[in-house]
């Protein structure tokens, strides 16, 4: 492995083996695709107290971090080493991360246990309630044959759609609806199953055990399933989005062969359930007169936020630092380095949930809070992280498009870089 005269390394590893795992943005993410890799990043440097050196990455001229200078920075520690040399580790610099990471929690839970239970998970149940109690107007609002009142129930059912499926599943995969286990089991079902139509299982696996656990690192959570290198960058960015509802489904019933037989039964009954639930209603409450008017009609609730959907995924991983799974650093700076935070944006803050939009680097350290909570708590980790001079990346909507757009070969086609912390793992 080649190693620049900072002790950073940087090198182009082969393509990761079709079975090292799948690795998720949420939990309808796994069906979009296979791993091939982004992005190479240049370096700046400069001195920080005794024995540490403080690394930027230049992400491109769209990216803005929230630091004064607008830097992400990674903390290295140790001397130079020689070319071919392993990694210098100093002595203690894990303890430290780890006691910088329990301090964080500490102070986050203090904001929990200050919090009521409605701000904990009252807000969060709310707004899935207000969801399914909206169905009824957005099927009825198609019964119209004006073109307004039409796009209006489209509309309704489609932010509905996503915010059960995208919100809802992304909550009830982290068990963060409820406190307890029985209902945790019984949302994960509802939402991922039945309004989602994909499994379960296969949902927590790929999102929690895998891209939680191994942010960014290659092969494992490193978000490789998002990249279909075969396209071109506008057929990825403004068609593919359009298959999701078509392939989540599919891709469910592939993976049930490798269930129990229980559950594979269990999860075909409820996947059929949400499916054929939604073309009846669209057949008896909206007045559909032909299967393929209603199949249509399915189609285009269940496509409607479906870009920004895929957009997401890619924006806050991808083009961030990647780790090998040998020398993933700790956790406080996997998840800063290799986590990027959107703008608050309205319908996507209602329909994805904070967690997934403005404060992803929230929800990735403490994966279990809530929306609500991980907003509420996004004022307490962006200072801390500030004040120790770590990494808190942030970016609009929009420049990360256009940096997607410019540099996609980089980012979706070609084998990222690895990174290594020396002295930090």
């Amino acid at each position: 492995m080649a190693v620049n005269q900072h002790v950073f390394h940087v090198t182009k590893p082969p393509f990761p083996s079709a079975d090292s795992g799948p690795s998720l943005g949420s939990p309808m993410g796994e069906p979009l695709v296979q791993c091939l890799n982004c992005m190479e990043q240049s370096l700046k440097t400069r001195v920080q107290p005794p024995g540490v050196l403080l690394h930027s990455y230049d992400l491109g001229e769209s990216c803005n971090l929230s630091s004064a200078k607008q830097t992400q920075a990674a903390f290295l520690a140790g001397s130079r080493s020689r070319v071919g040399a392993p990694p210098p580790r100093i002595a203690g610099s894990s303890c430290y991360a780890s006691a910088r990471l329990g301090e964080l929690e500490a102070l986050v839970q203090d904001v929990v246990k200050a919090s009521s239970w409605w701000e904990r998970h009252g807000v969060d149940c709310a707004i899935l309630a207000l969801s399914v109690l909206a169905l009824p107007a957005g099927f009825l609002c198609l019964r119209s044959e004006h073109v307004l009142v039409f796009a209006v129930g489209v509309t309704i059912l489609g932010v509905c759609h996503y915010t059960l499926t995208v919100k809802g599943s992304h909550l009830a995969t982290h068990g963060a609806l409820t406190e307890s286990k029985r209902w945790s089991k019984i949302w994960l079902l509802f939402f991922v199953e039945v309004c989602t139509a994909f499994t379960a299982e296969y949902a927590k696996y790929g999102h929690v055990k895998m891209h939680h656990a191994y942010t960014n690192v290659v092969g494992l959570g490193d978000s490789s399933t998002w990249r279909l290198p075969g396209l071109n960058r506008y057929v990825y960015m403004f068609l593919a989005p359009l298959m999701i509802p078509v392939i989540t489904p599919l891709v469910a019933v592939e993976r049930l062969r490798k269930v129990e037989g229980w559950t594979a039964v269990r999860t075909l009954g409820l996947m059929a359930l949400g499916l054929y639930g939604h073309y009846w209603l669209l057949l008896n409450l909206s007045g559909f007169k032909s299967p393929s008017s209603a199949l249509a009609c399915m189609f285009l609730t269940r496509a409607l936020l479906a870009h920004p959907y895929l957009h997401v995924n890619i924006f806050q991983h991808i083009g961030l630092p990647m780790f090998s799974r040998d020398h993933k650093p700790l956790r406080i700076h996997m998840m800063s380095l290799g986590v990027l935070n959107l703008p608050r944006l309205p319908v996507l803050d209602w329909a994805f949930g904070h967690s997934l939009i403005s404060c992803h680097v929230e929800h990735h350290l403490f994966p279990r809070l809530s929306d609500n909570m991980c907003l509420k708590v996004k004022p307490v980790v962006s200072r801390f992280l500030h004040e120790k001079q770590l990494p808190y990346n942030e970016d609009s909507y929009l420049a990360r498009l256009r940096l997607f757009l410019s540099r996609y070969e980089e980012f979706m086609v070609q084998a990222p870089p690895i990174t290594e912390l020396v002295g930090v793992q």
